[in-house]
């Protein structure tokens, strides 16, 4: 495909906190001899909104993606309808990426691509005589300052209504007094059309309640969700209306404090941070919404109206994420496993916006290990295979000449220092071998096997005088502590996921035939598995360093100990639960793997209760104090510290679930044609079902306990699928059997206890 090279701009000044500068329209008029069908192909550095004859037609929101232009520009290309005789091509440019001075934490205001916003299109048609025309991005182009004064897209935007230009994108306007545009440099990076998943609107929402506070009125929306308000109000010309947007109160009012970082620019920032203000024309109804930025929230804080204003129709949420199919879900008798599953998929999509970000509300970036823990309940419930492979490409993009990978991605240089190592650069073989057990794709690994290569020979230059790595981010938000105060040792945590990647890489490896690559990435597996051993496992008790719930749970899991020692280690980590009273006591890695360690040796009933128990630290609590999506820490009531309250990183209850109770496990031995079916008929439940579509149809595990404790169960899977129904010690079939080769059909199961 031929991509434009021809880039325009308004002007080279780029918007600032301490100097604004408008989100410029540009437009360009031509003629058509006919009606006729037409190509366009376009792209902006920042957002862009795409206008024919006054039509709106971008694809979605935020287009064309959120990305580093130094290593990639992505274009989107659309199919419209020309009409004979005059036409006009509109483009509204916002800052996005390339252009985030809210983004100051993470040096995105001193970034080397920040810019003025600039696009490049080019729109083909044949006209009557055959003859192909090209109308391309140029100094033809004429360009205005838009009402939009100021656009942040993770503060928020500024926009004046008395300043706007009725039809300026329709034909017959008169734009001679506007001036014309100018050349922009070309940005470095690979051309590319953005194969994502696009973000649109989603659902509606109405305020559940509106309440009167004495700085504005507080809208209620009900459930924390992500996305932009509508205002729809009838205004007096010059009024100022500001919506200021949260997820937490604080003394009835929505907590900045909660959602930014209170640094060196605190004032600066609170002036701006998850604001949009709109100022009004006073000429009858007025709608607004905003264009360039997004929010995560449930309350919106309305000031600048009066009481007659103040109405629930004045403002209605409008949820918005990536566009993701439904390929799964879960749901049992009890209602506080569902009300979890609800809440991880609300905390899913709400944080995927073209990737996977850690939170809507506060940072909107792409961590890795966010990403890295969540991807496989993702891949079971949702389809996010086009744009987990997109943001593939910028994961490699970003690794240096070493081999190291940063925290957050895409960056513009932040995150080397701080924020990585091995449990977040896991992202860049767990996403791949994701890729490939569920969705049978093999291109991601192949994209990726470079730089896995790269990678684990960068580990090797990590590794201290006995083998082992310390050099990233443990076992993050444990409960009760600082994030970064987990009990496992780094030494442990980094050294055991390293080892889980070569074992995936080796897995990727052969798939690809890569056999010297195999042998080198076994032979690191090997390697760091004896030292773990050697310097933190205590082989006459079977405990690993750290004496905790994270170390013990990870050294089962990932295959530390040997088959004969994990029936001892297993019930030292019983001991461990039962010392903190069956309370989970884990951060994130080892909340990734402690349930399903406890299903393998037969304790899903445990693993439900730690889950669902009403009592803090654990899921369940959350419920009781009121949350409708993930919270980042188990924090206790009354704490001072209130982390986001909308992250995905703890969402692979979601995957336990429908794996231990329901029973669907895909891919049991990394091949996507497989699934066997071990379901746990936990007393606390009457039944359980989930559904998993795969790439070769919709595979369904549902089982009802009736008054007799006989329990139904109903599998189906497609015909070109295999694997095996194994129940859980003490229950057998009709035929006293406890293992039968995976056929579609009920069957009747009994208990032998």
């Amino acid at each position: 495909m031929e991509f434009p090279k021809s880039f325009i701009r308004a002007s080279e000044a780029y918007n600032t906190f301490e100097h604004h500068v408008p989100a410029p329209y540009l437009r360009r008029a031509f003629q058509a001899d006919h009606e006729a069908k037409a190509n366009v192909i376009i792209t902006a550095l920042g957002f862009y909104e795409l206008y024919l004859n006054g039509e709106r037609i971008t694809k979605g929101r935020l287009a064309p993606y959120i990305n580093n232009p130094d290593d990639l520009v992505y274009y989107d290309t659309y199919e419209v309808t020309l009409r004979a005789g005059e036409n006009v091509l509109g483009v509204w440019l916002g800052n996005g990426f390339t252009n985030n001075p809210g983004g100051h934490i993470w040096d995105f205001d001193i970034a080397a691509f920040r810019a003025a916003p600039q696009m490049a299109l080019c729109l083909t048609y044949t006209d009557k005589s055959g003859e192909a025309h090209c109308i391309e991005s140029d100094e033809t182009w004429r360009t205005e300052s838009s009402p939009l004064l100021f656009d942040d897209y993770r503060f928020g935007e500024i926009y004046d209504g008395r300043l706007e230009i009725p039809g300026w994108n329709t034909i017959g306007f008169d734009d001679s007094a506007w001036k014309f545009a100018e050349r922009a440099p070309q940005p470095r990076g690979e051309k590319r059309l953005c194969t994502a998943e696009p973000i649109d609107i989603v659902n509606e929402l109405k305020p559940i309640s509106v309440t009167k506070t004495e700085k504005g009125y507080l809208y209620d929306f009900g459930i924390n969700t992500a996305g932009v308000c509508r205002l729809c109000v009838r205004g007096e010309l010059d009024q100022r209306i500001e919506l200021r947007h949260g997820e937490h109160l604080k003394d009835g009012l929505p907590d900045v404090e909660n959602i930014w970082f209170k640094r060196e620019h605190w004032a600066r920032d609170l002036e701006y941070v998850h604001k949009d203000v709109y100022t009004c024309r006073g000429d009858g109804e007025e709608v607004y919404t905003p264009a360039f930025t997004y929010h995560g929230f449930r309350y919106v804080l309305v000031s600048g109206i009066t009481e007659a204003q103040a109405t629930e129709d004045l403002l209605t949420a409008l949820e918005m994420h990536s566009l993701l199919e439904e390929r799964g879900g879960f749901s049992c008798s009890d209602e506080t496993a569902n009300k979890l599953q609800q809440m991880t998929r609300q905390s899913d999509v709400t944080n995927f916006y073209y990737f996977p970000t850690d939170c809507p509300q506060r940072e909107k970036n792409g961590w890795t290990a966010d990403a890295a823990l969540s991807s496989e309940h993702i891949l079971l419930n949702l389809g996010a295979e086009k744009s987990y492979r997109e943001w593939l490409r910028a994961i490699v993009k970003a690794q240096d000449n070493n081999g190291a990978l940063p925290g957050i991605v895409p960056t513009s240089g932040w995150g080397f220092a701080w924020g990585n190592g091995p449990a977040w650069d896991s992202v860049l073989i767990e996403l791949p071998y994701r890729l490939y057990q569920y969705r049978g794709d093999l291109d991601s690994a192949k994209l990726c096997a470079p730089a896995i290569i790269k990678y684990l020979h960068y580990l090797t230059t990590r590794m201290d005088e006995h083998d082992l790595l310390a050099i990233g981010l443990g076992d993050w938000c444990p409960p009760g502590r600082e994030a970064h105060e987990y009990k496992s040792p780094l030494a442990f945590t980094d050294t055991v996921l390293s080892k889980d990647m070569a074992d995936k890489a080796a897995f990727l490896f052969d798939k690809l035939h890569m056999p010297e690559q195999v042998a080198f990435a076994r032979a690191l597996s090997k390697r760091w598995k004896a030292v773990v051993r050697k310097y933190l496992i205590d082989e006459n008790t079977m405990l690993a360093a750290g004496n905790c719930q994270t170390s013990q749970a990870m050294a089962i899991y990932y295959n530390i100990f040997e088959p004969a020692e994990r029936k001892a280690a297993f019930e030292q980590l019983i001991n461990l639960i039962e010392e903190q009273e069956y309370h989970l006591d884990v951060g994130v890695l080892g909340g990734r793997v402690l349930f399903h360690v406890l299903t393998e040796f037969g304790y899903s009933d445990l693993a439900f209760s730690m889950i669902t128990r009403p009592d803090y630290p654990s899921y369940g609590n959350w419920i009781a104090r009121g949350a409708t999506t993930l919270w980042e820490v188990f924090q206790p009531e009354g704490s001072d510290r209130i982390g986001s309250l909308n992250h995905h990183f703890w969402g692979d209850i979601s995957s336990w679930f429908t794996q231990a109770l329901s029973g669907i496990r895909m891919a049991p031995h990394g091949e996507p044609n497989e699934v066997d079916f071990r379901p746990s008929f936990i007393s606390r439940l009457t039944h359980a079902e989930a559904f998993h579509i795969a790439p070769a149809g919709r595979i369904a595990s549902a089982w009802e306990r009736d008054e007799d404790d006989v329990i139904v169960l109903t599998v189906k899977l497609p015909s070109t699928m295999h694997g095996v129904i194994r129940l859980e010690s003490g229950y057998v079939f009709e035929d006293d059997l406890a293992y039968k080769a995976a056929e579609s059909g009920t069957y009747r199961i009994h208990s032998i206890e």
